[in-house]
Formats: C-alpha cells, structure tokens, sequence
C-alpha cells in the first residue's frame, strides 16, 4: 500500500490487503529475522511465520477487531479449500509459535532504516535530534504477568490493579518515529534501561533527555563515547556547580560527579564540565539547561530552549502509539508475557509505519511532519488498506498517487494564538458525585 525507494529492487509480499504496507517492509528482512531467530516455517501452513508477522502488526492498527476479523477483513491467511475460516485457537498457536524474538530483530532493522531515510532533511545545525523518555504498559492481570512484570507498590502498601510494563525508548523528534527502545519488568530502573539505549546512539546527534536521566554514568557515557554524541537536559532544583565563565544565563559550570556514582563506576572523572543555558518555558517557569554543546555561536541560547521546547512533542508519541491507535484500552490484548512482548513490537512497527507515511506525504506537501495529524492519517491508513484488498495489481500506482493525496488533508491548520503549554491536567472523575443540599 505504500512506496518507498528502499523496496525498488527487492521482492515483497503479493500486493493485497496489508501487504501493500511491504513497499516499506520487505519480504526479505521478515525473512531474515525469522531465519536470525530460528522461526521460520519448514511445513507449509495456512499461516506460516512470515503471515504471522503482519498479522501482529494489523492487530495494532486494528485494535478494535478480533484477530479472526483481521485475518478475514484483509484477506491474511492462505486460502484452503478445506478449511475457508481460521479458528482463533489456530491463530493463538501461530502466534506463540512465532514469539516475540523475530518481532523485535524486525524492529531493530527496520527502526535503524526508516530514521536514515531523509536524515538530512531534517538535521538541525549538522546533527540528529533524538529524544529519550519513558512509559508504562498496562498487561492482563495473571499470576504469570505479576511473576514476570511486577507491579506498582504504593506508600499506602497497596499494589497496583494490573500488572506493569516499564519501557525506555529513543524517538526522533522531527519524525516521531521510534528508533529504540528498551523493556522489561516494572521494578527495574528507567536509568538501566536508558544505559543500555545509550549506547545505541548515532553520531552527529543530540539527545534530549527528561531531568529524571540527569546522570553522570549517563550523559558522559554518551558523550565521551563515539563522535559528536550531545546532551541536552533540565537540570534539578538541587542540582550544584561551579561557574568557570560566561553569566547566569549562558555560562560554563564544572560539576562533581558523586562517590557513589565512582564507586560504581571507577572510570567516572571526578568532575565533568557542561554549559549551563538559562530558559522560560511557555508558562512563565525559569529552568536551567545543561549541554555538552559548548560552541555558543554555532549554538546559540535561543536555538537551544526551543530546541528544549520541541522534546516536549515526543510525549504525544505515547498519546498516539497508546490511545490513538491501540484505542485507550485498558491492558495490551495478550495474555502472557510472550504474547506481550510480540505485540508491542509489532505495535511499534506498526506505529513507525504510519509516521513513516507521514513523513514521505510531509515532504510532498512541503510541511512538516510533525504538522500533519497521526488520528487522521491513521483512520486514511486503516480504511485504505480495507478497500485494497481485492484491487488488482496494476492499479497500484493511481492508489499509492491517491493516498499520499488523502494524508495530505492530515496537516492540522494553524490557528493564531493557539498555544500548546506543557502542563499536567486533573483526570476526570469516573463516577458523577451528586451533592445534597443541607437544610437551612
């Protein structure tokens, strides 16, 4: 259903229902990571592994419907005289077959693939723009999930309803698209995760990280490491350092890395030294930004907050990936941790894709994509790939023509005086309270 340059010389799947989506994922990287995890299919099934695999991703853009409902609306399965209709337990089973592990390698490649498509197009000053930040999944309530994932503990000792998730990812801010992530059990620390993120990231970039990531370990780990790897972080209201030059607005601070952290790291310097840039957000609050971007006229203070203001966007990442498209539901639909971990990354492909989309409609309409709306090109996605199903193959250029025209009705308009502050409403109430009135 969609194009994309990458796919010009590589096979992919047969052009119906959600294999149109193969333009932009190639059969042959299903492929590779089914063969790289040993999850491949030797006996011919009506839904062998690589069927599979679109399979988890339909259900995230399709999560109000069943999976037999996904299987039959876009024509998934292999057709069977025998036997026309799919039993869920037979969809269950093809699905644990595969697992999560050639889900995850898919995402790895295909995650490292997209965010280098147009990476010039949208360097900002020669670099990268990345932002890392964490979340948290809901899962089934079971004896196995809390064994797996754990749960929140409140003050109070009372433990959360539903088993958790913690995940850690790193999101490319003029795309959103999602180029890493780490996940695993709700007690372990987003700092172990964010560790092993950090790794992972390119060169000739900057990563914006939440205050909660302020770590030696972590921001000189990126760094020291590789070739102009930048930070850019809030620094807390305990935070201590010494200033080397410049003013309270734009100065060289030196800062002292704590014993503990040494301890734990013994290659950690004593001191490290970041440049401290003094900003306002948009609702008035004074906050103190520290970086290792120390060239000011390359860098100026100004560029640097608004850059700081553009991280806040990637929290709509989250919105998108957990409500817009994976409905607001309670928990995941999975019920094991297996299943879990296959369906988020089959819904973070699933999420890439789209914004994938999004982008390549963006350049055609000379915006950015950040300016079209994901819930509209999601529902143009969605109800494209339904009417596709049965179109023939030499029609699919005027359908490709036809729906990069359609994402473009996504960009959202621009109203004067519009603002977006960052701040943290109250949920509504679940019940309604009725107040009675005292007698006088």
């Amino acid at each position: 259903m969609l194009s994309s340059p990458l796919s010009a010389t590589t096979d992919v799947l047969p052009v119906t229902g959600l294999d149109r989506l193969a333009e932009h994922l190639p059969l042959a990287w299903i492929d590779q990571a089914l063969n790289a995890t040993g999850t491949a299919s030797i006996r011919r099934r009506r839904l062998p592994a690589e069927q599979v695999v679109w399979l988890v991703i339909a259900l995230a853009l399709y999560r109000h419907q069943s999976m037999p409902e996904v299987l039959a609306t876009l024509d998934l399965a292999l057709p069977c005289a025998a036997t026309p209709i799919l039993s869920k337990s037979a969809v269950t089973q093809a699905r644990q077959r595969l697992g999560s592990e050639p889900l995850e390698s898919l995402f790895n490649q295909t995650a490292g693939t997209w965010c280098a498509q147009d990476a010039q197009r949208h360097a900002w000053k020669g670099l990268s723009l990345w932002a890392m930040d964490g979340t948290t999944f809901r899962v089934p309530d079971s004896a196995e999930n809390r064994a797996h994932f754990g749960a929140q503990s409140y003050a109070s000792g009372k433990v959360a309803s539903y088993p958790q998730l913690r995940a850690v990812s790193v999101t490319a801010i003029p795309t959103h698209l999602v180029a890493d992530m780490a996940l695993g059990p709700y007690g372990q620390n987003e700092m172990l995760y964010a560790k092993t993120l950090v790794e992972r990231i390119s060169d000739h970039s900057l990563t914006v990280f939440d205050r909660g990531f302020l770590s030696a370990e972590i921001l000189l780990g990126l760094s020291l490491a590789g070739e102009e790897r930048h930070y850019l972080i809030p620094a807390k209201s305990n935070t201590k350092w010494e200033r080397l030059s410049g003013t309270e607005q734009d100065g060289l601070v030196r800062l002292r890395v704590s014993p503990q952290a040494r301890t734990k790291v013994p290659t950690l310097p004593e001191y490290w030294t970041a440049r401290a840039v003094r900003m306002v957000s948009a609702n008035g609050k004074a906050r103190v930004l520290l970086t290792s971007l120390l060239d000011r006229r390359r860098f100026k203070a100004e560029d640097l907050a608004e850059c700081y203001r553009r991280r806040w966007e990637i929290e709509t990442s989250y919105r998108e990936l957990k409500q817009s498209m994976l409905g607001s539901a309670l928990t995941l639909r999975s019920q094991q941790p297996s299943g879990i971990k296959q369906e988020i990354w089959g819904a973070l492909i699933a999420y890439n894709l789209v914004r994938l989309e999004m982008a390549k409609a963006a350049i055609e309409a000379k915006v950015e994509p950040t300016d079209l709306s994901f819930l509209r090109a999601l529902h143009i996605l969605q109800n494209e790939m339904i009417w596709a199903v049965g179109m023939a193959p030499g029609k699919l250029p005027a359908h490709l023509l036809r729906l990069r025209i359609q994402l473009q009705f996504a960009i959202v308009e621009k109203r004067r005086g519009r603002q977006c502050p960052r701040v943290v409403k109250a949920l509504p109430k679940r019940y309604p309270v009725k107040h009675l009135k005292k007698d006088p």
